[in-house]
């Protein structure tokens, strides 16, 4: 054997060998190595329960999650708890708010505001096992209110529409992660 083929042999092992290391140190593609217990293949995510006084925020988050859980995971999600679900998770809007951030100078009114909901979340197993809880998840939004009342839109929709994608994106996240 030549010293060039030898050369090329012990740069190929070396890179083999780092490869193989690197495959078992932990790291992982994102949103694919990190799974449920083996044993949990259907999740029950039936609707939220909303303690608060804000119209369709329940359904705006449930929405959320099982459009997130479709696209991140290989779950099977249904929505109702009974029968043939691994794991089941449920969630309660405890409160939801809209607080003024600024205001106009001129007319005094609320220019911007903040919405703030807080989410209480549960994932069992179907022995009852808690797997993920969490009593209180936060989340903020901000929105602007429109001065020209002629040409007038509520802005507050959307701000609740992103808020239920980063709660949801956060959620799936978190029980991914947890394991």
């Amino acid at each position: 054997m030549n010293r060039w083929t030898a050369n090329r042999w012990a740069a190929a092992t070396v890179v083999i060998a780092a490869g193989l290391a690197a495959t078992d140190c932990g790291y992982h593609t994102a949103g694919s190595a990190v799974e449920l217990p083996q044993n949990i293949h259907t999740i029950a995510i039936p609707g939220f329960v909303s303690q608060s006084q804000t119209f369709r925020i329940e359904q705006l988050l449930t929405d959320a999650v099982v459009r997130e859980f479709n696209a991140r995971t290989q779950y099977r999600v249904i929505h109702e708890s009974k029968g043939d679900a691994d794991a089941v998770l449920k969630a309660t809007v405890l409160s939801a708010s809209a607080t003024p951030l600024a205001y106009d100078s001129q007319t005094g009114r609320a220019a911007s505001a903040l919405i703030t909901v807080s989410i209480q979340v549960t994932l069992t197993d179907r022995q009852g096992k808690v797997l993920l809880d969490n009593p209180s998840y936060l989340f903020h939004d901000k929105y602007e209110l429109s001065r020209d009342l002629p040409s007038f839109f509520q802005e507050d929709s959307p701000a609740v529409y992103r808020l239920s994608r980063d709660f949801a994106r956060t959620l799936v996240a978190n029980i991914l992660e947890a394991y």
